[in-house]
This record gives structure tokens, C-alpha cells and sequence, in this order.
């Protein structure tokens, strides 16, 4: 037999066809810890698997998204050690599922990560961003260096990770790290509304576009463009596209069959 215990650092909600999943260690200002990412990463498969939710909206409380790795849990690990970050850190780039982050307030060192590491990151105009680690002795350890180099270029992630500043809302959304702002008491709502409407599209061509996008990032462009071609000339026979273009045709919404 066995047996479960209910997620005490997460809250879990669902609406309609969204799962809506908060960090929720108010004293710690949701530090990530082990406890912590383990609960997040057994929920993102159970929505992953959960052929009745079709987008993941993942957010914090209004203070905090996450004000970084758990500090107290690191300090008295030493080199050598077992690898943490891949074994509780890498659930979130392989759910096939959109994953949205609703960022408001700190979103710090291995806050910042875990929200680089979603599909779309919208923000609270009170979001701040950060790789402060060097602030500690040692470097972001969950992808900062790479991701935030690939979202906002190499001068401003140098600026970042070598002073540890924090980018506020405004200037996150003009280097492409966010995608869109909100005022704080709209965030959650409109992320659910975007993660609704993802919801109604074909989970095909929506894990494939995902996919898709993210192969610009692992690969060459000659590469990329090759992948992006064959995965669309697969497409075509499948339910959904014959639905979507009748009903393109036809002048009517498309019917994927998704309740």
C-alpha cells in the first residue's frame, strides 16, 4: 500500500482546464527549498499527466514570488556533494505543458531561475528580478548565467550577475525577460485568463509549439528551422488540423473535443 501526504509548501487550485500552483512559505518569503521544489515537482507531473488541464499558471504571494534558494539549507553543504539542483530544480523545463509565471515581488537568485525556467513570465508592477549570489560567494547554480543571458544579452545579465542589482518590472519588460505587467491585483487573473485561452487550442500543436520555441535556444538555426518543418508537416492528418482549418473555412470557433 501506499501512501501520500497532503504538499504543505504549495497550494493547489484548479480552474476549469488551468492548474494554479503557489509557493507558499510566507515566513520565508517562499524560500526554495528541498521540501519545497520536491512538492512543486510531484504537482507539474500530476498537471503534466492530468489530461484535463491544459496550462499551469505558477505564482507566489503578493510580496514574494520567491525570494531565492533556501540559504540556511546551503550553507553547510560541501564540495563534493549530491546534486540538488538536478534532483529537485529540473521538473519544471520538461513538463510538455505551458507553464506561465505570475511574478510579484522578489524574484531573486533561485527565484529568478525557477521563473526563467516557465514558458511566459508576467509580472506585478512590484516584481523585482535578481542573480545576487555572487552577494554569497558563488554564482547562480539553476541556469541563471545561461537563461538571463539568452533573455536579456550578455551586457545586462554581466551587470546582474557581477553586482547582484535587481531589475524592477518596467525595465524586465524592456529587456524581454517579462512578456507583460499587470497592476498586483490583476496578475493572477489575467495569467489564468491566458493560460484559459491556451487551454482551448489543440494540447498537440500547443506541447509541439512549446517545443518548437525552445529548440531556438539548443540548437542552430539551419537546425532549428529543420525540426520546426518536420514537426509542422507532421501535424497535418491529425484530428486537430483538419478541425482547425474547417473551421477556419467555415467561419465558425474550432472544436478540439476538450470539454
Amino acid at each position: 500500500m501506499t501512501t501520500t501526504t497532503a504538499p504543505e509548501m504549495i497550494l493547489v487550485e484548479t480552474h476549469g482546464r488551468v492548474g494554479l500552483i503557489r509557493l507558499n512559505r510566507p515566513k520565508a518569503m517562499n524560500a526554495l527549498c528541498d521540501q519545497l521544489m520536491q512538492e512543486l515537482g510531484a504537482q507539474l507531473d500530476a498537471f503534466d499527466a492530468d489530461p484535463a488541464i491544459g496550462a499551469i499558471v505558477l505564482t507566489g504571494s503578493d510580496k514574494a514570488f520567491a525570494a531565492g534558494a533556501d540559504i540556511k539549507e546551503m550553507h553547510p553543504r560541501t564540495y563534493p556533494l549530491e546534486d540538488f539542483i538536478g534532483r529537485h530544480w529540473e521538473t519544471v523545463p520538461r513538463i510538455r505543458k505551458p507553464v506561465i509565471a505570475a511574478v510579484a515581488g522578489f524574484a531573486l537568485g533561485g527565484g529568478c531561475e525557477l521563473a526563467m525556467m516557465c514558458d511566459i513570465i508576467l509580472a506585478a508592477e512590484n516584481a523585482r528580478f535578481g542573480q545576487p549570489e555572487i552577494n554569497l560567494g558563488v554564482i547562480p547554480g539553476a541556469g541563471g548565467t545561461q537563461r538571463l543571458t539568452r533573455a536579456v544579452g550578455k551586457a545586462k545579465a554581466m551587470d546582474m550577475v557581477l553586482t547582484g542589482r535587481m531589475m524592477d518590472a518596467a525595465e524586465a519588460e524592456r529587456a524581454n525577460l517579462v512578456s507583460r505587467l499587470f497592476p498586483l491585483d490583476q496578475l493572477v487573473p489575467e495569467a489564468l485568463k491566458i493560460a484559459a485561452r491556451i487551454a482551448t487550442l489543440s494540447p498537440v500543436a500547443v506541447a509541439v509549439s512549446k517545443a518548437s520555441v525552445n529548440r531556438a535556444f539548443e540548437t542552430t538555426l539551419a537546425e532549428g528551422v529543420r525540426y520546426e518543418r518536420a514537426v509542422f508537416l507532421s501535424l497535418f492528418g491529425t484530428p486537430h488540423q483538419r478541425e482547425g482549418m474547417a473551421a477556419f473555412v467555415e467561419k465558425r470557433p474550432a472544436d478540439f473535443g476538450l470539454g
